[in-house]
């Protein structure tokens, strides 16, 4: 009999969640390498986290994996999440990774209780992790793990080397999952009756910014062909009539964006499509390219209309490219959406309003925006800036005392008060949420009067969707 592998999604408290990909492709492997592998959907279901005891004590399982991102309520998730598993009569070995324990190994794992760490890009580390205990081997030889040795000291193994096809990749497990629910997911542009489904097109980003951990460096995009014939497969088995590409960076390079948007319309895929952009690649005939190949909206990190706390960031972008590129993606028909932040090094109350006024003079309406505070997340440069400077005193202090709250901040890089800091981004705010609920409102107004002064026979009353 195989060894059985249950993968843990939580739960976070979302309406519709967003298809676990990363899940989904370890599964997709561990399946392909003789495991049995089952999904515990407490996203789905909204299982409380008592529920995953019970289910644990009911079924055995030789293994079982959760995988979370950086955040105060993925950390707190996961504490949650290690609880319940490690209440279990029948616990099975405990693996963890992700974006939140991988730049942080040891703290982590005394803090959940895990068995080992998945440092990095997972799918060749979890099978020879794997393999590795079945056989009663030691751990020492599996490259890209964490764990604690029997004298409680952490043992960080060697780096493994990324994969270099990443076409070779096996499409996610989508049998595994209740694709039907993820579908209903909702991206700007999407109609009542598109089912949309998140594909990734590359791993990893171009660019450095000092605010982002990124697990893996350097930039592996697919093929177009690969791509393609994904999304066929899922209009073929799960009728997705819309992508969202939800690599870092699709927008990578002019040429690469030129040969993806040619190839989607030589093969006929008919499909809608958003993605993350750069506005330095924000030109008009790209831009045209794209519209005519189906896309619909590229969201922007913009971060900051100043250019010198831009080049702080180390953004690789100005103030001027900026502007260029949002006017050119209006122009085109595409919408934009709008990335700001505020508290970086530099920042003040001069430059949050030049974000506010630029948000107000360019912002379509296609999502509510609003400016939240930067946030350092372990492993990214910013963070160690601020150990350096004696604003945190490291993993513990970031989780259990500084980031609480997305919207609230963590660290104060400015030279602001903390009050001054919180009056000038509610001012900034507020105006942001007043300007989108004023847009809201004069279009249902602008409906009324279209309805009865022209009895509009294609209404379909006043609904909130």
């Amino acid at each position: 009999m195989s060894a059985s592998i249950l993968f843990i999604v939580y739960d976070n408290d979302s309406y519709i969640h967003w298809f676990p990909q990363g899940v989904g492709y370890l599964a997709a492997v561990l399946k392909n390498a003789g495991f049995d592998v089952t999904i515990y959907n407490q996203d789905y279901h909204h299982y409380p986290d008592s529920h995953l005891t019970e289910y644990l004590d009911k079924n055995a399982f030789d293994f079982i994996g959760f995988s979370f991102i950086a955040g105060y309520y993925q950390y707190r998730k996961a504490i949650a999440i290690s609880n319940a598993i490690n209440l279990s009569k029948k616990r099975p070995y405990y693996i963890i990774g992700g974006h939140g324990p991988s730049p942080e190994p040891e703290f982590f794992l005394k803090k959940t209780g895990a068995d080992a760490v998945v440092i990095g890009e997972g799918e060749e580390t979890i099978v020879e992790l794997l393999t590795s205990v079945i056989n009663k081997k030691g751990l020492e030889q599996v490259f890209g793990i964490a764990y604690l040795n029997a004298g409680g000291d952490c043992v960080i193994n060697k780096k493994r080397a990324l994969l270099k096809d990443i076409d070779a990749i096996p499409f996610p497990a989508y049998e595994l999952f209740p694709v039907h629910y993820y579908r209903l997911l909702r991206m700007p542009h999407c109609t009542n009756s598109d089912f949309v489904m998140p594909l990734l097109s590359g791993r990893g980003c171009t660019f450095t910014c000092n605010f982002c951990y990124r697990m893996d460096k350097g930039f592996r995009p697919r093929s177009s062909f690969g791509i393609i014939e994904e999304i066929k497969f899922l209009k073929k088995y799960y009728g997705i009539t819309f992508i969202a590409f939800s690599d870092e960076l699709l927008m990578s390079s002019l040429s690469r964006v030129e040969e993806l948007c040619h190839a989607f319309i030589a093969s006929k895929i008919n499909i809608k499509w958003d993605c993350n952009g750069r506005l330095n690649y924000a030109k008009p005939d790209i831009l045209r390219l794209m519209k005519s190949a189906g896309c619909v909206f590229i969201n922007y990190g913009i971060e900051a209309m100043d250019d010198h706390v831009l080049r702080k960031m180390g953004k690789g972008l100005t103030v001027h490219q900026i502007e260029e590129g949002i006017k050119a993606t209006l122009d085109s028909g595409i919408s934009p959406g709008f990335n700001i932040i505020f508290g970086h090094i530099g920042d003040n109350a001069k430059i949050l309003q030049k974000g506010v006024d630029f948000l107000l003079k360019y912002d379509d309406g296609a999502q509510l925006r609003t400016i939240r505070p930067v946030t350092p997340y372990p492993g990214s440069p910013l963070y160690y800036h601020a150990i350096e400077m004696g604003f945190l005193q490291g993993c513990e202090d970031f989780y259990e005392h500084k980031h609480l709250n997305s919207d609230l901040m963590a660290v104060n890089f400015t030279d602001l008060s903390d009050d001054e800091y919180y009056r000038v981004l509610c001012e900034a705010n507020s105006k942001l949420l007043t300007n989108y609920f004023r847009k809201k409102t004069s279009l249902s107004l602008n409906q009324v009067n279209q309805l009865y002064a022209n009895k509009d026979l294609s209404f379909r009353g006043f609904r909130q969707s």
